[in-house]
């Protein structure tokens, strides 16, 4: 009995021992902040404390704004946790209090739109416990970077949030996170993640790439980390729940890849084994289940590999960890390889099987390099060693992790958003605004004079005019409108200063508000970037479309204007029509004809209208490239519209298309340049990317988001769903790789399957194909892919005719005489003269057989008259 008295004793003193044990490693536990709230949510799995809720162990300096919004267009699984944020003007820190040890730090940014704070506008730094992670950091051009970076690789470009994440090592009780905004600007965040990280997670000691089998030192314990990409090579995506050691998100490889055919996947999810226990807490399973070897491995020129092409900060050093697992081999020697990074051998006799210890075994290996200031680009290449005498030429690659290192405390490189409209500053800029200065206090007594004068001229006018907030000032007060006569049905022609003549009613709110009786949400027919768009009925009962803006809206004056200027001048059966407009009392009103049928995305999907027939989608498209043509080709410079897409397409009671919304468009190119430059604006999805990556605007860039339109005719899907798998994201992407292999019908809208002509099926994907080329040059004009529209119509009328029993495709239908005020491509060249302000069109008949009668090599059907 004593023995067992004194074996309780010591079970006892265990469990006590253990008990302690724990409570010392509770104290390092993870915070998951909510930031901008009061509540707590469940993302992923676990729970999300609000930074208000009492009794969190968090403190911040600073109340900042609590921000939320009832919008989200991101990953559904983020939506509660992205939905707020804490926005901040002033230096802002968090404080949680913790123990001494090494942490993984994350960073949520959703840039979501509230009140008048224009996340493109924000630009801050971050620091935590002295380390700098970010300067002018500016979360919308970072995600477009990052898209960006992906459009030349395949990618999916549809990222919509950003997540930085960061390793580092505390000596203190506290971890201290600051946010500090530029002056004059704001920053925010959305949730904040601490994880600690076991000190196994990394050596100390890793191998220097060209080297000679030479190590280097990275001393974590004084450096910083930031993590730069995290990838699961020849799997799909590895979400935060399945990696329960440390939450980290693991994205797919192809869209890094030069050529993802180089490489082809394999997977085995039986036995994988670590070597130790400190190895479970490198990479979850998941990631050794599957892999990448090479493709192609019994050609005879065996100099191939697998290249992945990775966007990093020059001036860094970085560890890069690449992650292998035998699956297919149980004996050495049967797969040897090299190692590349950046062009310079990392490792030769590389046999996964001899250094992991066998098969299905998990193992990583780590390399230390030095990107120079002039590189921003990583390669890591894998390929046969074909010195050794290894059974097979092939390669072999699991996951892929590439790690920035900290530089004298400093992790932060200053990113260069050329794509923003936002703030761009230069040492020029500081020079000019001295020599600006010189001549300001010359003229300061000059401008004195001029603004008595207009004070005094002022003294009469309305006094609304003076209650008008700032950038939400009526027309007239910018100089946009002057000179106006009106008739006595409030017809009003004004004139600006350049000479422009725009013609339109210019409605009272008051009749604004009879018409909509009183913006009645239950007249709500629509919401778009600008505003609201309501049902109305004007005095002399007309219908009529009326969009108010928005205050909050990142649309306002300029697009107001631009819309009255655009369609104050166009007029075309396939163009919308502009009846007026109101600028009262801080509101900009536009008034336009009513489309009974809305939009065409409504008649795809995402609504329980009926579907449209395949003949009916083949005359909307035609309608729609009839109104984009008259806008490239009628006037002497033509008009960009820069926003195609089926929420800007049109139906009106008889389903005849009109192409909407000018607040975007711009004047094209004069006759000596070949582009416009402009700052990057359209509906992502829809953005041409060769006007994303140079900021050139052109005609061609409507004739991408148009063939991205057709696919999604044809597809009846949104062109970025997140929820989808990560190769189908991306409508034009997913749909051309089907196209390419000649097999659109596999994607089709089921409910146009056996409706449809297979032969106009095929030319339809050729000319969507067309559209989206890669370069401008290389797709065809809108008058072009009008008539090769117009063609497929006929193949689908001819196929329907001979489904009903007619014998002869010369039953095909007349298309007609050209409407008044419509502009018809039906095998003929159309052009336009000036004559004061009106157009008129000419129109010349085309031989079909004429290879150059259209510019661009054509498709089959030039040399098959059959149908036409």
């Amino acid at each position: 009995m004593k023995v067992q008295a004194m074996g309780m004793l010591g079970i006892l003193w265990l469990v006590i021992i253990f008990g302690f044990t724990n409570i010392g490693k509770a104290r390092r536990e993870s915070f998951l902040i909510n930031c901008g709230t009061n509540s707590s949510v469940n993302v992923d799995g676990r729970s999300w404390i609000g930074d208000t809720v009492p009794g969190n162990n968090v403190t911040f300096s600073a109340s900042g704004i609590e921000a939320s919004t009832g919008t989200f267009g991101g990953n559904p699984v983020y939506e509660p946790l992205y939905t707020t944020a804490r926005i901040f003007t002033d230096n802002l820190n968090y404080t949680f209090r913790g123990t001494p040890g090494k942490y993984f730090l994350r960073l949520h940014f959703y840039p979501l739109a509230y009140e008048n704070y224009n996340a493109n506008e924000s630009y801050f730094a971050v620091d935590s416990n002295g380390l700098s992670l970010v300067s002018e950091f500016n979360v919308p051009g970072e995600i477009l970077n990052k898209n960006s970076n992906l459009l030349g690789s395949g990618g999916n470009s549809s990222f919509t949030s950003l997540v930085k994440e960061y390793f580092f090592s505390i000596d203190a009780n506290v971890i201290v996170v600051d946010f500090i905004p530029t002056k004059g600007s704001f920053g925010f965040v959305n949730a904040i993640e601490i994880i600690p990280v076991d000190d196994k997670l990394f050596n100390d000691s890793v191998s220097r790439v060209g080297g000679n089998g030479g190590s280097s030192s990275l001393n974590l314990n004084k450096r910083g980390a930031e993590t730069m990409y995290r990838l699961n090579v020849g799997g799909s995506a590895i979400n935060p729940s399945q990696d329960s050691n440390f939450w980290r998100m693991w994205e797919v490889d192809s869209s890094y890849m030069v050529n993802s055919d180089a490489g082809s996947e394999i997977r085995n999810r039986s036995n994988i084994t670590y070597p130790s226990p400190n190895d479970t807490f490198v990479a979850p399973l998941p990631v050794y289940e599957t892999a990448r070897t090479l493709s192609n491995t019994e050609v005879l020129e065996k100099r191939f590999n697998m290249s992945w092409k990775l966007e990093v900060d020059p001036d860094f050093d970085y560890l890069v960890r690449l992650h292998f697992c035998e699956l297919l081999y149980d004996k050495p020697n049967q797969r040897i390889f090299r190692i590349y990074i950046n062009n310079r051998s990392a490792a030769d006799n590389f046999d996964v099987f001899v250094r992991a210890g066998g098969m299905n075994k998990a193992y990583h290996e780590d390399y230390f390099d030095v990107i120079s200031s002039k590189t921003n680009t990583l390669w890591i290449q894998l390929g046969p060693d074909t010195t050794t005498g290894s059974a097979g030429t092939d390669a072999l690659l699991n996951g892929l992790e590439v790690f920035k290192l900290s530089q004298n405390g400093n992790l932060a490189y200053v990113q260069k958003y050329s794509n923003l409209e936002g703030k761009k500053t230069s040492k020029s800029f500081v020079l000019w605004v001295g020599i600006g200065a010189g001549i300001a206090s010359i003229a300061i007594l000059a401008a004195l004079v001029i603004l008595i004068v207009w004070f005094c001229k002022r003294k009469n006018k309305d006094d609304d005019a003076k209650k008008t907030a700032p950038g939400w000032r009526p027309l007239f007060l910018h100089g946009s409108v002057a000179n106006s006569t009106a008739n006595a049905k409030g017809s009003t022609a004004y004139q600006n200063p350049n000479g422009t003549v725009r013609s339109g009613r210019r409605f009272t709110l008051a009749e604004i508000r009879a018409a909509t009786n009183n913006f009645d949400e239950s007249l709500g027919i629509g919401v778009g970037g600008f505003g609201k768009v309501y049902k109305g009925e004007i005095d002399d009962g007309t219908l009529a479309a009326i969009k108010r803006a928005n205050p909050q809206s990142h649309q306002g004056l300029a697009e107001f204007e631009t819309e009255i200027e655009m369609l104050s001048k166009l007029r075309h059966r396939h163009l919308v029509s502009l009846i007026g407009f109101c600028d009262e009392q801080n509101e900009m009103i536009l008034v336009y004809e009513y489309m009974a049928n809305g939009t065409l995305r409504s008649h795809l999907f995402g609504s329980d209208l009926p579907p449209i027939s395949w003949k009916q989608r083949l005359e909307v498209c035609i309608g729609a490239a009839r109104g984009l043509h008259y806008l490239h080709t009628g006037s002497e410079r033509g008009i960009i519209h820069r926003d195609v897409k089926t929420t800007n397409i049109l139906l009106d009671e008889n389903f005849v298309a009109k192409m909407a919304d000018f607040g975007l468009s711009k004047t094209g190119p004069s006759l000596e340049h070949t582009h416009v430059s402009t700052a990057v604006k359209g509906s992502f999805g829809y953005l041409d990317p060769e006007y994303f990556r140079r900021q050139q605007l052109t005609e061609k860039s409507d004739v991408y988001s148009f063939g991205v339109v057709l696919f999604e005719v044809v597809c009846a899907r949104a062109v970025i769903n997140p929820t989808l798998p990560k190769d189908q994201i991306n409508l034009a992407e997913w749909a051309m790789r089907w196209q390419r292999q000649r097999s659109l019908e596999s994607i089709i809208d089921p409910q146009l399957r056996g409706k449809y002509s297979p032969e106009s099926l095929m030319k339809f994907g050729e000319i969507a194909e067309k559209c989206l080329a890669d370069e401008g040059k290389s797709r065809p004009t809108l008058g072009e892919v009008l008539w090769h529209l117009e063609y497929v119509l006929q193949l689908q009328e001819a196929w329907l005719h001979s489904n009903a029993g007619e014998n002869s495709v010369s039953s095909i239908r007349d298309l007609g005489p050209v409407d008044e005020g419509e502009c018809e491509v039906q095998d003929a060249a159309t052009s336009y003269e000036e004559h004061s302000g009106s157009i008129s069109v000419t129109t010349h008949r085309l031989d079909p057989t004429d290879p150059m009668a259209f510019g661009v090599d054509q498709f089959s059907q030039l040399v098959n008259q059959q149908g036409r």
